[in-house]
């Protein structure tokens, strides 16, 4: 993680493998089952002019950020729940402080070939990209 003077700055390397490995390993299998769902709600946001970054939340237990968008088991046996956000409610909730705003878009990865997680695993959060699958 990457962490500024300022506390409420909260950025990950992307998918740095010191600190990703336990997140990627955890959500991957899932991320398969649900990949086409969220590679078309990132295109819908982009195209409706919502956000440039969509951000989906990963997370196996109640979280009220971003917009519920799959729940558990809906699609082929999937156990996490995904919701939808945008790097705004990230800064308003202080998840990603004002000054590294400029630092989060200049790493987010292509969003037609990347999805970008904030997982939620017990104790740990962090971003990770993960590939969308080729078709």
């Amino acid at each position: 993680m990457i962490h500024h003077s300022n506390e409420n700055t909260l950025l990950d390397d992307a998918n740095s493998p010191e600190i990703n490995r336990k997140l990627m390993s955890a959500v991957s299998s899932d991320f398969i089952k649900v990949a086409d769902t969220l590679r078309e709600a990132s295109y819908q946001i982009r195209k409706r002019g919502f956000s440039e970054n969509p951000i989906f939340i990963a997370s196996r237990r109640a979280t009220e950020i971003g917009q519920l968008l799959l729940g558990p088991n809906e699609l082929a046996g999937n156990t996490w729940t995904y919701r939808a956000s945008l790097l705004d409610e990230f800064v308003q909730r202080r998840l990603v402080g004002q000054e590294s705003v400029e630092l989060f878009r200049e790493n987010y990865k292509n969003p037609d070939e990347f999805c970008c997680l904030f997982v939620i695993d017990g104790d740990f959060a962090g971003f990770i990209f993960i590939p969308f699958p080729e078709d």
